[in-house]
This record gives C-alpha cells, structure tokens and sequence, in this order.
C-alpha cells in the first residue's frame, strides 16, 4: 500500500500537536511538594534574617495591671490643646507597631536603643488607664465592651439604639504606654486614632520634656517608618 506525501506530512503535524499538548498539560498533573510551616520564633522567608516580632515578641497581650503614673503627664501634656473634637480613650492601652518583618524603629543612638527597648517591655501586656488626665477640654474614658460599641457605632454611622451615647464620637484614641529613656527626658509614644474597625491612623512618635512640658519632637530616622493608615 503506498502512502502519499501528504498524508505523511499530515500525520507528522498531529503526532506534533499531541506532544506539544502532552508537554503542556503534564505539569498540571504533578503534585506539587507541601510547604513546610515556620516553627515558633523562626524567621520570615521573605525577609531572610528578619524575626517575626508578632510570634516571637507579640504586644499588647492581657494582664498588665494599671497604667503607670508617670505615663499620664506625658498625654496630659500632648493633649493640652483643644482637639476640636471630643476627646474619647480607651480604658485599655494598646499599641499597633508593625511587627512582621521586623520593628518599624529604626534606632541608632544608646538613647533610642533604651527607648525602643522600653517602649517594647512596657507594652507587653495591655494596661487600664484610669481617670487621672489633666486635658482643659476634658475626656471620656470607655471600658472595652463600651469602647467596641463606639467604633461599631463610627463604622454603622449611628445605626441603633445604643449609638445615642456615642452620637458626638468622632475617633476613639487607643494610647500605648510610653517607653522612657534612662534619663527620663525622651520617651516613645503611641497614638491610634480609630473611626471603626477598619478605619483610622496611628502612629509611634518621640517626645522630650522640655521647661517641665512634654512635647512631640520632629520625626526623624528613628520613628518616621512608624506611621501608617487603616
């Protein structure tokens, strides 16, 4: 039986087209090798050598007792400005430093290794701030189940009963617990100025105590990553 030329070529061209498919497909069959999950205090693989502080070194955990009395006269003095908003905190502090990948300070100096470490220690564990600012436009404390209540009432826009008590609210301030310096005349301060759940603004700024008045200094190497929006 003889076989033309063509219908050489056209058997060529399907043994072809049928490699090139098996070629394509094959790898959608293989199965691909299981991750393997990071064990407790490893580093991260996308930053290799770059601990995950929220596993290793995680903040704001339940515990921590009343707030430090030397902790009040620094917001006191922050907040001695009127705010053009009623000034609401939440009875339990908290800070929101961004902890995967590594810590957003970056310190240089002794000064600010002993306030980064400071700062980290004293906010282990969340504290409760008590009623003993001295703001001249005053300020409204709230427990967490009543500062929860807030924020939903800030991200429903004041749907429900409950959101009358709340219906002058416009942030709720979340306060870290300041870490000082040997010396007691700088210290790290964290603000969380939150509108709901998913809203808001925060940062970790330095303060010096200058004439006896704290005040916010410039942002500088040190603290200028530690700043960021929901």
């Amino acid at each position: 039986m003889r076989i033309s030329g063509r219908l050489i070529v056209r058997l060529g061209l399907v043994v072809a087209a049928v490699a090139i498919l098996w070629v394509r497909l094959m790898p959608r069959h293989v199965r691909p090798a299981p991750e393997v999950a990071p064990q407790r205090g490893s580093v991260s693989s996308g930053a290799p050598g770059v601990p995950d502080l929220s596993v290793t070194q995680p903040l704001n955990q339940p515990g921590g007792g009343p707030a430090p009395a030397d902790a009040y006269a620094v917001y006191s003095d922050l907040y001695q400005a009127p705010a053009g908003e009623p000034l609401v905190f939440a009875a339990d502090s908290g800070t929101d430093i961004p902890q995967v990948g590594g810590s957003c300070l970056r310190p240089k100096s002794r000064d600010e290794r002993e306030m980064a470490d400071a700062f980290v220690a004293a906010n282990e564990k969340s504290h409760l701030w008590e009623q003993k600012f001295s703001i001249p436009q005053g300020d409204r404390l709230l427990d967490g189940s009543a500062a929860g209540q807030a924020l939903n009432c800030l991200e429903t826009h004041g749907q429900g009963g409950a959101c009358a008590s709340y219906k002058d609210v416009r942030h709720v301030r979340v306060l870290g617990v300041p870490g000082f310096d040997a010396a007691h005349g700088h210290a790290l301060v964290s603000v969380l100025k939150k509108c709901g759940g998913f809203c808001g603004s925060g940062g970790i700024f330095e303060v010096e105590k200058k004439g006896g008045t704290w005040r916010r200094m410039d942002a500088s190497d040190f603290t200028q990553d530690c700043s960021w929006a929901y």
